[in-house]
Formats: C-alpha cells, sequence, structure tokens
C-alpha cells in the first residue's frame, strides 16, 4: 500500500532508504522547534505555545507537501522570517504579536491565491536557465555556510564605532548587534572545542560519503553527538533532560486563531494600514521567492522535478505536476501555521540533506513529520543531539549542491555577472530572496547594456520592480523614516 501510494518502484526507493533520509532531514532542521519560540517569545508570545505551534505548523506543513505532492520536503517557520516578525514588525514598527500573526495570515492567503492563478509557475518559467543553476550552486554555499556557522568554524571582529543594536534604543544584548562591511570573518583558533567537534565530525561524514557507506549523514550525525559527550568535549549534555509534556498544551489556547484578533485591529488606524501593506509585501516576497529557489536548486540537481516539470508548468491548469502541487503545499502552510501561533512556515532548504541521503519521494517527509510529531514527547533527547553534530551535514550537502555551477558559462560575462549575484550574494547575505532579487536586478542591466531588453520577461521586470520597492522600504525602515 505504501510502496504503490508513494510510487517507491517507479522512483528507484525503497522504504529504509525513505526512514533513512527523513530522520537526516529531521536533524539538520530540528533546532527550529528551539529556536523559533526562543525567538519570538522577545515579543512576548508564551514560549511553550509557540513551542508546539512551531511543531504542529511543521507536521501539518510537511505531511500536506508528502501526501499531496510526493516530495521529499520538509517545512517550518522560516528562520529570517521569524526575525522579521519579531524584531522589525512587533519590536521596531510596534505592532502586536496578535497583529503581526494576522500580517503573516494574510500573507498566506495571498501566496495561495498567487499559486492557484499561477503566478508563481509564472515566475518559476521566467528564470532564465543559467539563474536557475546560479540558485542551485548558490544555496550550496548557502547550505555550507550554515553549517561553517553552525560548527562555530569562524569569528568576526567589528571595529569600534561600526556595529549598533539591530533595534535603535534598545540594549544589543537584547535584540542582538549589527555592524557595517567593516567586520572582518576569519577562522576561530580551535581554543573552543565546539568546532573541534565539528571538525572531526566533518571528517567522520566525509570518510564515510567517499567510501559510499549507505546512511553516511545520519551516521555522522549520531556519531558526533555520541563523541560530543565524552568527558574532554562536553558539548552533547544529558543533564536536566526533564520536560513539562503538559504546561504548553495549557499555553496553546494563547496564540490558536490569536491571527483573527490582530486582523480585527489591523486596519482601524489609518496610519497603520500602508504600514501593514508594506508588511505583508516583505512577508509575501520573501516566502515566495525562498520557496522558488529551494524548489529550483533542489529539485533541478537532485531531479526532484525534471526539465519537463518545468516545461509542464506552463501547459497545464490546475495541479498536475509535482512542481504545483509542491507550491500549492507550501503556499497553505504559511496560513496554518499563522493560525496555530507562528511565523511564516516555509520549504526548508536543509531538506536537501534529506534528498542527497537518498530521499525521493513524500515517504521521507511522512517519516520527517513523524520524528518532529514525536519531538512533543521526547523533546530532551532530542535536543541533546548540538549544532556542531549537524553542521557537518549541512556542509557536505553544500560541497555537494555546487555541482549546479558547472552548467553557467563562467567565461562569458552576460551569463556570469548575474549568476555571480544569484549565487554568492545569496550566502553572503544569508537570504535566498536577497540573492535572486540581486541575480534578476543584474539580469536586466546586462540585458540593456547588450540591446537585448525584448529577451527580459515581463515577470523579470515586475520581480526586479517589486525587490527594489522592497528594499527602498526596508531602508526606511532602518532609517526610522517609516514608522507608526
Amino acid at each position: 500500500m505504501v510502496k504503490k501510494f508513494f510510487k517507491l518502484d517507479e522512483h528507484e526507493t525503497t522504504v529504509s532508504k525513505e526512514l533513512l533520509a527523513g530522520a537526516t532531514t529531521f536533524f539538520a532542521m530540528v533546532y527550529i522547534i528551539f529556536v523559533n519560540p526562543t525567538m519570538l517569545s522577545a515579543t512576548g508570545m508564551p514560549w511553550g505555545a509557540v513551542f508546539l505551534a512551531t511543531i504542529f505548523a511543521t507536521v501539518i506543513g510537511t505531511l500536506v507537501m508528502a501526501l499531496f505532492a510526493n516530495v521529499p520536503y520538509a517545512l517550518a517557520p522560516g528562520m529570517g522570517l521569524n526575525a522579521f516578525f519579531t524584531f522589525v514588525v512587533c519590536i521596531q514598527l510596534k505592532f502586536s504579536w496578535q497583529e503581526a500573526l494576522g500580517l503573516v495570515f494574510i500573507c498566506g492567503i495571498i501566496n495561495i491565491l498567487i499559486t492557484v492563478t499561477k503566478i508563481r509557475k509564472m515566475i518559476i518559467r521566467a528564470i532564465p536557465e543559467s539563474l536557475q543553476h546560479a540558485i542551485g550552486g548558490g544555496i550550496g554555499i548557502f547550505i555550507a555556510y550554515i553549517g561553517i556557522k553552525n560548527a562555530g568554524l569562524l569569528s568576526f571582529t567589528a571595529d569600534p564605532g561600526h556595529w549598533s543594536p539591530i533595534v535603535p534604543g534598545l540594549p544589543f544584548d537584547q535584540t542582538g548587534m549589527v555592524a557595517d562591511s567593516a567586520i572582518t570573518p576569519s577562522l576561530v583558533n580551535f581554543s573552543n572545542v565546539v568546532p573541534i567537534l565539528a571538525t572531526i565530525g566533518l571528517i567522520i561524514t566525509i570518510v564515510l560519503l567517499i567510501l559510499k557507506v549507505r546512511g553516511a549523514i545520519l551516521i555522522g550525525i549520531i556519531a558526533t553527538t555520541l563523541i560530543g559527550a565524552m568527558p574532554f568535549f562536553g558539548v552533547t549534555s544529558f543533564a536536566n533532560m526533564k520536560f513539562d509534556i503538559i504546561a504548553p498544551f495549557k499555553e496553546l489556547p494563547q496564540t490558536f486563531f490569536a491571527a483573527f484578533d490582530g486582523i480585527g485591529t489591523l486596519f482601524n488606524s489609518g496610519s497603520k494600514v500602508l504600514i501593514s501593506l508594506m508588511a505583508i509585501f516583505a512577508f509575501s516576497i520573501t516566502d515566495t521567492f525562498d520557496t522558488i529557489g529551494t524548489f529550483i536548486g533542489t529539485g533541478r540537481r537532485s531531479g526532484i522535478f525534471s526539465d519537463q516539470d518545468l516545461q509542464a508548468i506552463e501547459e497545464h491548469s490546475g495541479f498536475k505536476t509535482k512542481m504545483e502541487k509542491a507550491l500549492f503545499a507550501d503556499s497553505i502552510a504559511t496560513s496554518v501555521g499563522a493560525l496555530l501561533g507562528t511565523s511564516n512556515t516555509t520549504t526548508y532548504v536543509e531538506s536537501s540533506a534529506g534528498i542527497e541521503a537518498g530521499g525521493k519521494t513524500g515517504l521521507t517527509s511522512v517519516f520527517t513529520a513523524l520524528f518532529f510529531f514525536l519531538c512533543i514527547f521526547i523533546s530532551p533527547i532530542v535536543g541533546i543531539v548540538p549544532a556542531a553534530a549537524t553542521a557537518p551535514a549541512l556542509i557536505v550537502v553544500g560541497v555537494m549542491m555546487l555541482a549546479s555551477f558547472k552548467e553557467i558559462a563562467w567565461d562569458q560575462l552576460e551569463e556570469a555577472v548575474p549568476a555571480f549575484f544569484a549565487g554568492v550574494l545569496m550566502a553572503l547575505a544569508y537570504s535566498i530572496s536577497t540573492g535572486i532579487a540581486l541575480g534578476f536586478i543584474f539580469y536586466i542591466i546586462v540585458k540593456i547594456c547588450r540591446q537585448k531588453a525584448r529577451e527580459i520577461h515581463p515577470i523579470l521586470w515586475v520581480s526586479s520592480a517589486l525587490f527594489v520597492i522592497y528594499f527602498i522600504f526596508m531602508a526606511l525602515i532602518e532609517t526610522n523614516i517609516v514608522h507608526i
């Protein structure tokens, strides 16, 4: 029954392979169930309620992706989007967290509409093939960079006078700090055990992959976790493994459907209307292009979305291809997450870890969702897996994804310039959508210079214009010109 439903034989995979891939994806992204409630609780939201909302949104969104689209992608509240929710919308623009949830819910409805009306599909078809390959390679750099940061392998030095709190007027130890381009990265001096453990885990994972050991990535995560428990490291801690299962359920009603309360007050004040619309736009454009980038970058390389799938997008109506179904599954996840009480739920780029581990169908996502659901009861056990243990997996997956760059004609500036900004800046700016935006903009500049403006798809003109508006909006927020 399972084999037939998920077409395992057709995809040349097995239940055991999908289980292994699902577990790999889970461990690569499970950090979100602890990070997201910690981030959103800064707005006044109850930690326990957001913890459960994060798990439920992840489980529901991932299962819809699995059962409707039959692809090995997992969804969860997105990093970056939750920071925008907390520090910009709630703290800086002074929306209540209920109103912020209302904004996210509306964003989800917009995503559903642009998916149903084929706008999302038109965007994908409008992206030149060279940029699609650049996005794939860029996501590889991005994933590897996340792994390198999580491994603690980098340190950053900010010159005096070149940094400030994220939210003006509040101390940086409450909101974090932002530094300008004077900040300088460097390799750590390995005086800390975390990067040492991560390096050992990276070596183990690479050796296992080169020797073609089945389940190499997951074995690497488990082995690094166990090594981290040794007295010399002490990174993996089994202390304080206690968790009150009942307490979060008592808090959940506070966030459940609170988005509707927020919507009720969003447009009461005339001064809030424009800023609300711009915030919704910022949520939507980031969510949309993060998802498109993830699908194009990982789907093309792995073969999950073939060239035929991409071509069929223009020819079909409804949801007949895997890409169309996956886009729809992603689009409904944001609204569902907002109703439960969390920021934008989106397709996770960490899904590429499971895909590289052999995941080919929605059964991978079913297993990932199951593991997340079990976190309600075993979160202390899941919580002992340190970031240093999952970081090597992200680094090696990033290395594998760099193969997409070989399809780009780097000796031709017309193709190399937009590919560079789409691929490399994606990682350096720590944002998939920002990389895509810069790729679009420089693609247009190059085409205009070459007197080939007619080759630019109208969707790229519109998308680039929207990105410019977004950048202007964020600049106005940063300079406190836009406020409520």
